[in-house]
């Protein structure tokens, strides 16, 4: 992919540049490799209302899904759209690296503070960087690779255990099929696998498929599964497949047929899968759950041969160790004075006298100075924080160490995305709120903050003058008025035993 377009050195020094949402930047990406023809960019608001009503686009083709790109109101105000110099958008990867420039031909209110663009893009440079990079190929390099006749088209959104595998097997023999696995690349997978170890996984399964061509592509979720199961059968029908094997949640599309698998399950009598009513009772084992897979991950149990081959369940064992070995984020939030920082220092002392994890304490002037410094009490400010100290940590758990932060961190949203960072790095997250009651804390108040905000002298204070959103998916809630800190500190402690992220300690007696 080395056909990039560089603009003149004027336009792009002065080009405003934006890095789009996960799910536009994926959009990008099959938009530049002609995953999505007939688009050539994104859709303009003729586009969108004739799709509306007529199901096509204004030209009258076929098309199923928007496929759009939203920008800040106030990034808008620099386009000038009567202006070729004027009009360009530098569109850039989530590390700023100019990925395409987009002609700008049409703009409208879409939201509150945001508006929609709709234009042609070309891409800049020779295409992206980062791992397995030589398993993504265009749809055209990919139709060309492909024998004549029948594709079998399997969009491996998770790793392939044995039903999974003999399903494809079934298929592709009774097709007489070429397999193609398209392994979605541009975000975690639902299984919370990191990009690079699905592939990994899929690969691992290789030897148990038929003749198969493996490639990556950038699919990301939208959160509509219509509008995802729509875009994936049509991406599936530009790489060349004919017939597209259902995950569970795919409809027809594209032009392609779509074949709904009949449930497998293990006979014990041979050691194979079969149609499961086709297995007596006494001899019949169904498939394992993601949840009892994800169970016997956590607590360090092997996957059973039976159900997964072993390359791929080392691959999952090397991705999700147990949870004694695995990253954790440990999450105190509460009001100011609510002892949130002191249970924190309590479990964080406690876990470095037993040495089983490597422990960092995300609180205090460390993170004042080195995180927080210049930020102010503005809900954004706060927000910001948040995100600041919640990156770190995750960066701690991605390492597999345990990163304890007790912000107040009064806003839901900071909180979940906090979560959300922890988790797409492979790690846990645990939510501890300190419960104790404004009056309890206004009572310690050892820096007199509350005295001050009820005299007016301080704004922006937490319970006085600015709200509190009391957590609702808190996993551990403690009250430090009706019991000690050492007693909290215990049952944080006894917490992280009972859910697997401590090694359990022999009390001497």
């Amino acid at each position: 992919m080395s056909n990039g377009w560089t603009l003149p050195d004027e336009v792009l020094r002065e080009a405003p540049a934006y890095t789009p949402r996960p799910h536009e930047l994926a959009d990008l990406e099959l938009l530049l490799d002609g995953a999505y023809t007939p688009l050539s960019g994104f859709m303009s608001r003729a586009d969108l209302t004739a799709l509306a009503r007529r199901g096509r686009l204004e030209d009258g083709t076929p098309w199923s899904v928007p496929v759009t790109l939203q920008v800040p109101a106030d990034l808008a105000n620099d386009l000038e759209l009567g202006d070729p110099l004027r009009r360009a958008l530098v569109l850039t990867d989530a590390e700023g690296a100019p990925v395409a420039v987009m002609e700008i031909t049409d703009v409208w209110a879409a939201r509150e503070g945001w508006v929609g663009l709709g234009g042609p893009v070309r891409r800049l440079g020779d295409g992206g960087q980062g791992p397995f990079q030589r398993l993504r190929r265009t749809p055209a390099e990919v139709r060309g690779l492909l024998p004549p006749g029948r594709v079998l088209g399997v969009i491996a959104d998770r790793p392939l255990h044995r039903p999974q595998l003999a399903q494809i097997a079934h298929a592709a023999r009774t097709l007489a099929a070429h397999l193609l696995v398209l392994i979605p690349s541009s975000e975690t997978s639902v299984d919370g696998l990191p990009p690079e170890v699905l592939i990994r996984c899929v690969f691992a399964a290789r030897d148990r498929m038929p003749p198969a061509t493996l490639i990556t592509v950038p699919l990301a979720r939208r959160g509509d599964e219509i509008s995802d199961a729509l875009l994936r059968a049509r991406v599936a029908a530009a790489y060349g497949v004919t017939h597209l094997l259902s995950t569970g949640e795919m409809l027809s599309g594209g032009g392609l047929r779509v074949l709904v698998p009949r449930e497998l399950a293990y006979d014990s009598r041979d050691g194979q899968w079969r149609w499961r009513d086709d297995i007596p009772p006494r001899n019949r084992r169904l498939a394992l759950s993601p949840a009892e897979i994800d169970d016997l991950l956590d607590r360090g149990f092997p996957l059973p041969e039976w159900h997964t081959p072993p390359a791929v369940a080392k691959e999952l064992s090397r991705a999700r160790p147990p949870r004694r070995h695995r990253g954790l984020v440990l999450f105190f939030t509460g009001l100011s004075g609510s002892g949130k920082s002191t249970i924190a220092r309590g479990v964080a002392d406690a876990l470095r006298e037993n040495g089983d994890r490597t422990v960092t304490l995300l609180d205090g002037d460390v993170v004042r100075r080195e995180l927080s410094a210049g930020l102010t009490f503005s809900k954004s400010d706060r927000d910001l924080n948040v995100r600041r100290i919640g990156w770190v940590a995750a960066e701690v758990a991605r390492h597999r160490g345990m990163a304890l932060c007790c912000p107040i961190a009064p806003y839901a949203q900071a909180r979940n995305t906090a979560r959300e960072m922890a988790l797409t790095a492979g790690a846990g997250f645990i939510l501890v709120y300190v419960a104790t009651p404004l009056d309890v804390c206004e009572r310690r108040d050892r820096k007199g903050l509350y005295a001050r905000a009820r005299a007016g002298l301080l704004t922006g204070m937490t319970g006085v003058d600015d709200p509190y959103e009391e957590p609702e998916d808190a996993d551990l809630v403690l009250d430090t008025s009706a019991f000690t800190i050492e007693e909290a500190v215990q049952a944080v402690l006894a917490h992280l035993t009972e859910t697997g992220w401590v090694e359990p300690r022999i009390q001497p007696a």
